[in-house]
């Protein structure tokens, strides 16, 4: 018996380069917090099965993190699955920072209301 016959086998029977079709940068740049949601304009039937079950993970607005952790992939591969459906229109991203509007006051007022409630 080896080391490597104690090593559970993947969940998952593919491998990510396949999943990627070899393809190992995304070509929208997104990060972890980046929000994605499914704008309903592409149906599922003219996607791969990779494709329509990432997409139906954005149902609501989520995470790319999020959705990395529910398909128990890489997030580099999941970022690749979005940026396809962004680029199909399948999919719209926004970047966390840029709707967030974060002052010391608010952060004040948050810790306050915390404090409040325990």
């Amino acid at each position: 018996m080896s080391a490597f016959d104690s090593h559970p086998p993947r969940e998952q029977g593919i491998r990510p380069y396949l999943v990627t079709n070899g393809r190992t940068h995304p070509s929208a740049p997104l990060d972890l917090l980046s929000m994605v949601c499914s704008t309903g304009q592409v149906s599922h039937d003219v996607l791969g099965p990779e494709h329509s079950q990432t997409l139906l993970l954005c149902r609501s607005p989520t995470t790319v993190a999020e959705v990395a952790g529910h398909l128990r992939q890489p997030a580099v591969v999941v970022k690749i699955l979005l940026s396809d459906l962004i680029g199909t229109g399948a999919v719209a991203t926004h970047d966390p920072t840029a709707t967030a509007d974060v002052t010391p006051d608010l952060i004040e007022k948050v810790l306050h209301g915390l404090r409040n409630r325990l």
